[in-house]
């Protein structure tokens, strides 16, 4: 299995704003926009697409999509909610929680990927909308997939059972836990609170109950892995919504924003580098105003390529 993808989708923000319907399940938004929406939109679209070139810049693959041009979806650049792409050729499309972000899902998407890379199943979990059932992809869950691990913590966007079945259909051990804020609300998505990438886990141990850490960290550890450790207040500057990426001659990249690199410290970044070299970008109007960060704008594509992976 491999764990770090070359190959990436991301979906430019035309029609990014302020979403009302998230922002209830997520404590990382405003409780109120000052900007104009034409300010807001003007600079989403410029920090999107220098993100795009820096990733470009290191021969990292993106696939770039537009927002569908006739519908408003405030958070399309957050395209990792929708839909996980797997090294065994199956698509799972999953249910979302706003109502408005359920208009995301696009299988136009999905046809333009399987023209290069090899789709043999696409498996669809939305259906769980009408049950209430919600599961935010790699949002919601965060893969080890060279141990074939998942993870994730009890949200309102995170539902047991459903990530229950995603383990039992990909043949994972499930790893399931809390995790809270400084004011002790379910954090919304596990990706903003850990990461995995090949050879060590960044993570905010401390926003885990200390009946559960334990079992959490040693899980990690027999997992070969490295921890590193960041504070709840560096998982508030989006320290832990990063993900592994690698270009095809095998160089790899620990991806993040400015703000999460600002965040880290000397001693985290120099064993961060052990891994990986890092890049990151000023993506700050999309975490102020949309709640999301690096990690939230770019779906890994794990598919095998019909040749090989562009």
């Amino acid at each position: 299995m491999k764990q770090t993808p070359s190959s990436v989708f991301m979906v430019r923000p035309e029609h990014f704003g302020f979403n009302p319907q998230t922002a209830a399940s997520n404590a990382f938004q405003p409780d109120e926009i000052v900007e104009s929406n034409t300010e807001i939109k003007k600079s989403a679209i410029a920090q999107f697409d220098g993100f795009v070139e820096n990733l470009r810049s290191h021969g990292i693959n993106v696939y770039v999509f537009h927002s569908p041009k006739y519908k408003k979806l405030p958070d399309a650049v957050f395209p990792n909610n929708w839909v996980t792409f797997h090294e065994d050729g199956r698509v799972i499309l999953y249910p979302m929680l706003a109502e408005n972000r359920r208009l995301e899902r696009r299988l136009d998407v999905i046809d333009k990927i399987g023209e290069a890379f090899v789709i043999k199943e696409v498996i669809d979990l939305s259906v769980e909308e009408v049950n209430e059932l919600i599961l935010e992809g790699s949002g919601s869950i965060v893969f080890d997939h060279i141990n074939m691990i998942a993870y994730a913590n009890e949200s309102p966007r995170t539902n047991k059972m459903l990530f229950d079945r995603i383990c039992d259909l990909l043949g994972y051990e499930g790893v399931f836990f809390n995790a809270t804020d400084a004011e002790g609300l379910d954090i919304f998505h596990t990706n903003v609170m850990m990461m995995i990438g090949e050879g060590y886990s960044v993570i905010c141990a401390e926003s885990i109950p200390n009946s559960q850490q334990e079992t959490v960290l040693n899980k990690l550890k027999k997992s070969g892995l490295e921890i590193i450790e960041i504070s709840r207040k560096q998982m508030s500057d989006f320290a832990g919504n990063m993900i592994q990426l690698q270009n095809p001659d095998g160089r790899r990249f620990l991806v993040m924003s400015d703000t999460a690199f600002a965040s880290l410290s000397d001693i985290q970044k120099q064993a961060l580098l052990q891994y990986n070299e890092i890049i990151h970008s000023d993506v700050s109007t999309i975490e102020h105003v949309g709640g999301g960060s690096a990690r939230c704008m770019i779906a890994g594509i794990h598919l095998p390529g019909k040749t090989s992976e562009a």
